[in-house]
């Protein structure tokens, strides 16, 4: 993570945004816009993320602004955070570094009729059954295999696929973002390397920020929007956040290897390497959207199996099958992708590459794309905080649509990288820190608690706090974690 801080223009707009203008950089063809409040904004000056924000600004056919949510911190070529909507007709481009390299890294809700005194007396034996039971970890594979046809299937068909081979129910589908399939899939652009080290790995949590949280439903905010999502106090809920795993970093390194040319080739000037792109009309930006969607359908894939091994683990444990414990699926939404849609600019209504790099969709009610059962109170979305506070609920509304394609925040955002989180957490242990706090965690190996402990992070009230304020989604309900499992 850069540290080095940044001193360039900022200019407050209003108590949730701030603007770097076009005329900060030369090439720049938008405006840099900022969503934060004033505490906030001094963290977010610590590194060169908002120098990034300005360097996204600089793509071919960029629309709008180039866009920060309040989670904003420093990544590869884009901030993570970051929102850019480019228009295939003026030139506009694809590029990996707004997407990210664990494609379609998202997370998802489930619900249950279990309550959280029924829960908290059995809490131990719950964590290690549910750690047992569902694999966790770096390169960790788990129990199903796709190979040939059965792999290529689920890269073009996602959570449709598992559909048909009786891992997903219809409403499972029905209450996935894109119903977990993005068209235009191309397996054949998904290399051998890629497709090997995904073989074994969908229905796996991974390492890093992935994690399996058992959660109570501890305040709500909205009760009309809760009660449409199946929400209500003391209410047990189990958030998954995972990606594409390793095949999903092998398609973005092995795109990145692709575009290195493109460039020059189609007189782009750009002032950061790790923003390769390329127009997405033409043949680079096609292979890697044809790669990329590949790997968003296995990251829903891979969310859906962990769904279904956590059915069948908490079925197991409390000897009652998953329906009558009323676990189904609120929702899941994608953090890391780039998709086509409908948005209107200046007036007109045009189809857009939205790039969504650490954000989070959020249509508002009546869009069509809202589940139906959702659609009078806007879409379901899913802020994760850290394993020692909090995480959100928040229903999409309208000025999203109006200020940022759709989107909003995707999370806490670091503040610490890794290695200084694992200096800061020398000696302490987390796990026990936890537990004093009610909250049981099982991983791995300690360094997973030391590298995601609650100081790596912002506080996710403050960030979801300027998102409400900003009216790119309404606050539903908060959810406290009781339980974690992490690789």
């Amino acid at each position: 993570m850069s540290k080095q801080a940044w001193s360039g223009p900022l200019e407050q707009v209003d108590a949730c945004r701030w603007r770097i203008p076009r005329q900060y950089k030369e090439g720049m063809r938008v405006d840099g816009e900022v969503f934060a409040d004033e505490a906030l904004i001094a963290n977010i000056r610590n590194d060169q993320a908002l120098e990034q924000v300005a360097n996204v600004a600089t793509l071919p056919g960029i629309q709008g602004a180039s866009m920060a949510m309040p989670d904003i911190h420093w990544g590869y070529g884009f901030p993570i955070g970051g929102v850019a909507a480019t228009d295939p007709n003026e030139g506009g481009v694809i590029s990996p570094g707004g997407v990210g390299y664990d494609i379609n890294c998202g997370v998802r809700l489930v619900r249950s009729h279990l309550d959280v005194e029924e829960v908290v007396p059995r809490l131990e034996p719950l964590m290690s059954h549910l750690f047992k039971h569902i694999p966790a970890g770096v390169g960790k594979g788990g129990p199903y295999r796709y190979h040939g046809k059965a792999l290529r299937e689920l890269l073009q068909h996602g959570v449709r696929h598992l559909e048909k081979t009786g891992f997903a129910t219809p409403d499972d589908v029905e209450h996935t973002e894109a119903r977990g399939k993005l068209l235009y899939a191309d397996p054949e652009r998904v290399s051998e390397r890629a497709k090997k080290r995904g073989e074994d790995q969908c229905g796996t949590l991974g390492g890093g920020n992935h994690f399996l949280e058992v959660q109570v439903v501890e305040e709500v905010c909205d009760e009309r929007a809760a009660e449409v999502f199946g929400l209500r106090l003391g209410q047990v809920c189990v958030m998954i956040h995972s990606g594409s795993r390793g095949l999903g970093y092998q398609v973005c390194d092995d795109a990145l290897k692709l575009l290195r040319g493109a460039p020059k080739k189609y007189g782009i000037a750009l002032p950061d390497r790790q923003l390769l792109c390329a127009p997405v009309e033409s043949p680079e930006g096609e292979a890697y959207l044809g790669g990329m969607r590949s790997a968003a359908n296995y990251a829903w894939a891979n969310r859906q199996l962990l769904m279904w091994q956590t059915r069948e683990a908490i079925a197991q444990f409390f000897g009652r099958d998953w329906q009558s414990l009323g676990l189904d699926l609120v929702y899941d939404v994608a953090h890391n992708i780039a998709k086509f849609e409908d948005h209107e600019v200046a007036g007109r209504k045009k189809v857009l590459c939205v790039h969504r790099k650490g954000a989070t969709r959020a249509f508002p009610p009546g869009h069509p794309e809202v589940p139906e059962a959702y659609r009078a109170v806007g879409q379901p979305v899913i802020i994760p905080g850290d394993m020692g506070r909090a995480s959100w609920v928040l229903a999409g509304a309208p000025a999203a649509m109006e200020r940022t394609f759709g989107s909003t925040c995707h999370g806490a955002g670091r503040v610490l990288s890794r290695t200084a989180s694992v200096k800061q957490a020398k000696n302490r242990r987390i796990d026990r820190e936890l537990a004093e706090k009610g909250i049981i965690a099982k991983c791995r190996h300690w360094k997973g608690l030391a590298e995601e402990q609650s100081e790596a992070y912002k506080d996710v009230a403050q960030v979801v706090d300027v998102v409400d304020r900003a009216g790119l989604a309404r606050k539903v309900a908060r959810l406290r974690p009781i339980g974690v499992v992490k690789g």
